[in-house]
């Protein structure tokens, strides 16, 4: 299997700050998508195709809750053919808003769709390639008879959208490879980009250029590393065509949000993107406002950081193509909860409430762990802003040391070490204690008294700074006492680097000084480019700057700061470690969105499924509409719950079906037998 170089390969400009990728731009039926042009906010129907009337409704509510693309499949001849009726109508309505024919196994779909519509979806490891896993290897000989094949069979569609001025977007899945790419490259990211490569030079061969690319998976962490490699490859051949951005098969809810939000926000953060779709098992205007958000908060951060000058550091120890956490030593925050090395990370949650309100944190914080399964606050942090509020920490810790793992005290600056020195700490306690404070570069030689005194008492200590002092400063304090008991944070994003930046440049300075620091990730106001007060956009926010560490391999502790409620703190802290696959807390679920080749209703079908094995921890189960990405997209899921025919289920271990055409109404029994049959059912709680 051939396996990428990456130690030349460059995906951005800086990973430090935020420079938009240059690419050229495209024209999709009037609207410019890349160059310099705003971000699109695409969506797609849920209609059978051939319903022309709910259609052509499902499309105009879509346009009128701002998508600016819509795109409806075409599964067979007579459904791109429909596409002619929809397109009539949709401009009869007064409305302009582009057509995208999603085109998946049949050439002939796809040449008559190109009349109807400004924009057709090629699936490179659909169209007219090999999906039977009949040759397990491929000889260059053999290889190359097939892109000759494959040539032959993509032409016409190229010639015929040339023709008549269509775009074409060249989208790869992650679960839909084809076997010739398998049997080289495995399922791998390099076997995406090179899948749609091979299309990209057949189009250009002939000088055929309105493309969009993507790159699409249901695990952020595939996905990111996917576009990464494809943006570095197509530079490499001089090829700068706009990229269209999705975590395909997110599911629904907060999860499908948190996984979206990972994987497109990370990549905006990096200035890739040109045009976004969040793929929601829910009806699609409610896609909308979700993309919307993340295109609004990606541009001004691109125009934010369009004139600042570069940061100086360019190198990055960390291979951004090759998921490796980041090396760190173990850091016991208790006995029952430790970080760093091979542990998951941990959750801190800080209360809202003023340390004397004593009372309203204990009932805060039981009602919290009272109502909450698998997702348990291991961390209690507050804030200490005098000598005074040191003295209330004793009846805190009294009542909770039995409830909370450890104990963060947000130590003010007006706090030296000499207050500390005066109370009286616990002599024993069943919960760790870390203390954290900020510490500007100027009182650098504070910071070793404060780790000393730290470790003189078996308490740990995190110092809030930035990637700068870290270097100036700090660090040279801290490289001869080493970092036993330490933990590196930073509150406060410096205006010249996007939140993201600064903690990657706080993990490239710390391997100058104490580069086995763990790293905790704060998700603050101060980390926040404009928040927003209220929880949809906290939650983008967090899961932005956590899920993109995290995929980066950075990350050992977490906290969300910004979040009110210590219910919802902790419950979307975990959910950002489970959609960054970092951590497994619960029930992991691969649901694609409705669309017109979908054969049943998935919404309420995926209700019923987590219904009844939300609570089966570590499990993944997928729940795919139809068979186009169903296999393939369930690579890493236990099991798999696919349509096969009107009424019947494929259900499937792993990516091997094992039972066909199940009635649907026995089907979610006969899949719950299957996880007991296979010893990854518990009965729920």
């Amino acid at each position: 299997m051939t396996t990428p170089d990456t130690s030349d390969l460059r995906y951005c400009e800086s990973r430090y700050q935020t420079r938009r990728r240059v690419s050229r731009a495209i024209n999709v039926g009037g609207v410019a998508v890349g160059g310099d042009h705003p971000i699109r906010v695409q969506s797609m129907t849920t209609t059978h195709t051939q319903d022309v009337d709910a259609t052509v409704a499902q499309t105009l509510a879509l346009a009128e809750a701002g998508c600016e693309i819509v795109r409806i499949t075409a599964p067979n001849k007579a459904a791109a053919a429909a596409l002619g009726e929809i397109s009539k109508k949709v401009r009869a309505a007064k409305c302009k808003v582009p057509l995208v024919a999603d085109i998946h196994f049949l050439p002939a779909a796809a040449m008559e769709a190109a009349k109807h519509v400004e924009k057709v979806r090629i699936n490179p490891g659909n169209y007219a390639d090999k999906k039977k896993f009949a040759v397990l290897e491929y000889s260059d000989a053999a290889y190359e008879e097939e892109l000759e094949r494959l040539h032959e069979a993509f032409s016409p569609i190229v010639l015929r959208c040339k023709e008549l001025g269509r775009a074409m977007r060249i989208g790869t899945n992650h679960g839909s490879l084809s076997d010739r790419i398998m049997n080289r490259y495995g399922d791998t990211p390099l076997g995406m980009v090179e899948c749609a490569l091979e299309f990209i030079r057949i189009a250009e061969s002939h000088n055929y250029h309105d493309i969009c690319l993507s790159m699409k998976a249901s695990n952020p962490k595939v996905m990111i590393e996917a576009y990464r490699l494809a943006v570095a490859r197509m530079n490499q051949e001089a090829m700068h065509y706009p990229l269209h951005l999705g975590v395909t098969e997110a599911g629904d809810g907060e999860d499908a949000r948190v996984k979206s939000a990972i994987g497109i926000g990370t990549l905006l953060n990096d200035g890739l993107g040109d045009t976004i779709r969040v793929s929601l098992t829910e009806d699609p205007i409610y896609e909308i406002p979700v993309a919307r958000d993340l295109a609004n908060k990606a541009m001004a951060l691109w125009k934010q950081q369009a004139d600042q000058p570069l940061f100086e550091l360019t190198h990055d120890t960390l291979d951004p193509f090759v998921f490796k956490k980041r090396a760190t030593r173990v850091v016991e925050l208790s006995s029952k909860c430790s970080i760093g090395g091979e542990f998951t990370p941990a959750v801190i949650v800080k209360t809202a409430h003023k340390i004397n309100d004593t009372q309203a944190i204990i009932q805060d914080v039981c009602a919290t762990q009272m109502k909450l399964k698998e997702s348990k606050i291991e961390g209690l942090q507050f804030e200490v802003n005098s000598a005074d509020d040191l003295h209330l920490f004793a009846p805190l810790h009294e009542a909770l040391q039995s409830v909370v793992q450890c104990f963060v005290l947000e130590l003010s600056a007006d706090l030296d070490i000499a207050d500390l020195e005066t109370l009286e700490w616990p002599a024993e306690s069943l919960a760790g204690i870390t203390l954290l404070q900020h510490i500007p570069k100027e009182d650098a030689f504070y910071v070793a008294n404060l780790l000393q005194f730290c470790r003189e008492r078996e308490f740990n200590c995190a110092i809030d700074c930035t990637a700068d002092d870290l270097r100036d400063e700090i660090g040279a304090q801290l490289a001869p006492m080493g970092s036993e008991r330490l933990i590196l944070t930073h509150s406060t994003s410096a205006n010249t680097r996007h939140p993201v930046g600064t903690y990657r440049a706080l993990a490239e300075a710390a391997q100058a000084f104490v580069p086995d620091a763990p790293i905790w990730i704060r998700n603050t106001a101060g980390n926040t480019l404009a928040p927003q007060d209220y929880f949809s956009d906290r939650l983008l926010e967090s899961s932005i700057l956590s899920g993109a560490l995290l995929c980066d391999g950075i990350g050992d502790v977490i906290s969300i700061e910004t979040e009110p409620l210590l219910t919802k703190a902790t419950t979307l802290a975990y959910n950002i470690l489970q959609g960054a696959r970092a951590r497994i807390t619960k029930t992991e679920f691969v649901a694609c969105p409705s669309c017109g080749r979908t054969l049943f209703d998935l919404q309420s079908v995926t209700q019923k499924i987590r219904s009844r094995t939300d609570h089966l921890k570590g499990v993944t189960i997928a729940i795919m509409g139809c068979i186009v990405n169903g296999p393939g997209e369930m690579a890493d899921a236990d099991f798999g719950y696919v349509g096969g025919a009107p009424g019947k289920i494929n259900l499937y271990v792993g990516k091997a079906c094992v039972e066909y055409n199940v009635p649907s109404t026995e089907a979610l029994e006969r899949l719950i037998d299957l996880i007991k049959k296979h010893g990854k059912w518990v009965e729920p709680s």
